[in-house]
């Protein structure tokens, strides 16, 4: 019996100990947070009181607040109340205004595209229209935010603007609407009877858009097959990623499921309704702009084996954010977990929690990355984004082109082309001629639009370290001719890389009369993943070879870049 007590008694200490090692660790921490915002309070009355100059609260704790949150993750911001509305339209797609997307150029703000359907297109602003008043007040020198929230507001009201065209001055009044930015901004047949679907992004009812653009494109045609492109879509809502899973997966099926430090916050999401199609083949298009709730939707139909990925690694952000309110109409979104995808993987590619000694995240090393299965026993792996099964190399563009599209230059060849021609033929099958090139080389004639490439990087390494060495002067006449022959075949860059240059003119002439929707068909006719995705989707062997157990899906290193990517849980 005195045994049983010794034990009782040893227990009960033990017990004790414990639970006031428990609270102590509590304790510290809690007073650690006390301690530390009474010294920033304290500091901050100081500074207030004594600093040399006036100091601007506001402006100093937003400093103080920034470099804070810096120091965690790129997802983790404070949203002040002056940019709730923008928050909003991150989320919703939807904001007061005219419908337009302006851009700066020099010391004015251009329109550079009006959405179909809306105010701006209506009242008959074109890109290309630069800004010179709204609402009575010069707009010169303004910054694109400023211009922006001056063409916003609530809609129903009037806003008055005057822009130059061909150098007029032309007056609009233009009445502001409720802008909701598509989420599915195209859908059509692209082949024979293959479906494709552009999902831009992850605001409310994607879901339903893409049900509803899959459904149309069913009742069009007898599909063969489907495209869902999600590149260059860097996410969204949470639930809006699981909606459009359940367009292609049946009811009940595991989607993602959510880990944090905070135990009651961890959830896992199902799909909730009947699927428009558990059959048909799918390809979905990926590339390093897919993100968070697109690596959710490509992940998720990756692991379970209902349509092949094809593309480029996507981004690699497996955190989600929440939002909390704070005082004064301010929030904190801050990242409050990790979500994990059927087959159990977190695609997350960086560590934030380990950072280098320049402040950028660690990526998660190769031996770190654990291997997972799909539902019919493919193998993946978690660490670094979704790879495709199908992973293609990212097209890159000549320096002519990047510097003819820095310059505007074939922006500014395409408003001039509008000006000069009412009506074109339908999107898809509009072309430009050889003689039109012509024009476009006329037009460029008295246009600026240097540039140095690599090798003319190289040759000039290559002079500055001859002539440290004391060489250069034994080959001057050499490097000078090498020159030479480099600068006549840059001139010829326009030539050479003719269709190149050819595809993003009509993409942009295109959009003058048919908009986004337009630009998307007329960009498909080139588009060599939807040419890939159309010819694995008509090879049934192929389609049918990459969904089964023995297909390796093979990883490639890339460099993972931070970007302001969002998945937010409501």
């Amino acid at each position: 019996m005195k045994q049983h007590l010794g034990k009782y008694k040893m227990f009960l200490a033990g017990l004790t100990i414990g639970m006031v090692s428990i609270l102590s660790v509590g304790y510290d921490h809690y007073f650690e947070v006390s301690k530390n915002l009474e010294i920033f309070s304290t500091l901050f009355k100081e500074l207030d009181v004594y600093y040399v100059d006036e100091i601007k609260p506001g402006e100093l704790t937003q400093t103080g607040i920034d470099a804070m949150l810096q120091s965690l993750d790129p997802y983790t911001n404070f949203i002040p109340e002056s940019e709730m509305e923008d928050h909003r339209l991150s989320t919703t797609g939807q904001y007061g205004g005219i419908g337009a997307v302006v851009s700066k150029r020099n010391d004015y703000i251009v329109i550079t595209e009006p959405y179909e359907g809306y105010p701006a297109q209506k009242a008959g602003l074109m890109a290309g229209d630069k800004l010179l008043e709204v609402n009575g007040q010069s707009v010169k020198g303004k910054s694109t935010d400023d211009v922006v929230k001056l063409l916003r507001g609530a809609p129903n009201s009037t806003v008055q603007i005057v822009v130059e065209r061909q150098n007029k001055k032309m007056d609009f009044n233009v009445n502001r609407e409720e802008i909701k930015i598509k989420n599915v901004p195209y859908y059509g047949i692209v082949e024979g009877n293959i479906g494709y679907i552009k999902l831009k992004g992850f605001t409310n009812n994607a879901g339903n858009d893409v049900k509803d653009a899959l459904t149309s494109l069913k009742q069009q045609a007898n599909l063969e097959g489907v495209i869902l492109d999600l590149r260059g879509n860097p996410g969204g809502l949470l639930r809006e990623a699981i909606n459009v899973v359940n367009v292609f997966v049946e009811r009940n099926q595991l989607v993602v499921s959510t880990k944090g430090k905070v135990d009651e916050w961890n959830k896992t999401y199902k799909t909730l309704n009947p699927a428009v199609d558990l059959n048909i083949p799918l390809v979905v298009l990926v590339n390093r702009s897919s993100a968070s709730a697109s690596e959710i939707v490509s992940g998720t139909i990756q692991d379970l084996d209902r349509g092949v990925v094809i593309g480029q690694r996507t981004f690699g952000k497996g955190l989600v954010q929440s939002t909390r309110p704070l005082v004064y109409n301010t929030q904190l979104k801050v990242t409050t977990s990790k979500y994990y995808i059927p087959s159990g993987r977190c695609i997350q590619a960086l560590d934030y929690s380990k950072k280098n000694a320049d402040g950028s995240a660690g990526t998660i090393a190769d031996s770190l990355r654990n291997a997972f299965k799909t539902k019919i026993g493919r193998i993946v792996y978690d660490g670094g984004g979704v790879y495709p099964d199908i992973q293609l190399k990212p097209r890159k563009y000549s320096n002519v082109l990047r510097t003819l599209l820095s310059k505007n230059l074939i922006f500014d060849f395409a408003t001039q082309y509008r000006y000069q021609h009412a009506s074109i033929s339908k999107a898809s099958d509009f072309r430009f001629t050889d003689n039109e090139y012509d024009q476009f080389l006329e037009f460029l004639k008295d246009k600026s639009y240097e540039y140095t490439t690599e090798s003319e990087k190289l040759l000039e390494e290559f002079k500055t370290t001859a002539q440290k060495e004391k060489y250069f002067e034994s080959i001057e006449q050499e490097y000078n001719i090498l020159v030479q022959k480099k600068q006549q075949s840059k001139n010829t860059d326009v030539i050479k890389f003719k269709d190149e240059i050819i595809s993003f003119l009509v993409d942009e002439i295109v959009s003058r009369y048919y908009y986004q929707q337009g630009r998307i068909e007329a960009s498909l006719v080139t588009d060599q993943d939807v040419r890939e995705a159309i010819s694995v989707l008509r090879d049934k062997k192929r389609y049918d070879s990459i969904l089964s157990s023995t297909f390796v899906i093979k990883g490639t290193d890339e460099e993972v870049k931070e970007e302001d990517i969002l998945l937010e849980e409501e």
